[in-house]
C-alpha cells in the first residue's frame, strides 16, 4: 500500500507509524507488563485453521489485584512524562505530515482535530463542481 505513495508522503506516513507504533507499545506494556502477565491462545473456532482472535492476556499467580489497577483511565489520569512525550512526538508527526509548521506543544489538543476537519472541508469543496452564478 504505502510502496504506490509519492516518496514525501511515505515518509510521513512512516514517521506517523513509528510515532504511534512507539505510544501504543509504551501504553501496552503499562498495562500489561510481561513479568505480571501471561498470553494464552484464543479459542480456534470451527473449520478454522487457527485463532483470528488475539492471544488473552492473564495475569501470573499473585499479579492479578496489582494488574487490575492498571487501567487506561488511570494512565491518562495520571499522565506520566513518558506518555505524555510519546503524544507529543505523535501530534508532531502528524502536523508534519499536514504542512503545519507553526504547530507547538503549547497549543491545545484540540487544535489537531479542528484543522484536520478544516482539511477534509477544504478537499471536498475543492472536489464539488462548481456552480454557475444566476
Amino acid at each position: 500500500m504505502a510502496a504506490g505513495l509519492p516518496s514525501q508522503v511515505r515518509e510521513h506516513a512512516a514517521g506517523i507509524a513509528c510515532a504511534s507504533k512507539h505510544l501504543t507499545d509504551l501504553r501496552d506494556r503499562w498495562l500489561n507488563p510481561p513479568e505480571w502477565t501471561e498470553h494464552r491462545p484464543e479459542v480456534v473456532p470451527l473449520a478454522l485453521p487457527a485463532s483470528p482472535y488475539p492471544d488473552r492476556i492473564t495475569a501470573r499467580p499473585g499479579f492479578a489485584a496489582a494488574l487490575a489497577q492498571r487501567t487506561l483511565t488511570r494512565l491518562c489520569k495520571q499522565r506520566p512524562a513518558w506518555l505524555a512525550q510519546a503524544h507529543a512526538a505523535l501530534a508532531a508527526a502528524v502536523a508534519a505530515a499536514c504542512g503545519w509548521t507553526d504547530w507547538t506543544l503549547q497549543m491545545p489538543d484540540t487544535i489537531i482535530p479542528q484543522r484536520l476537519l478544516l482539511l477534509l472541508n477544504l478537499q471536498r469543496a475543492a472536489a464539488q463542481p462548481a456552480k454557475a452564478l444566476p
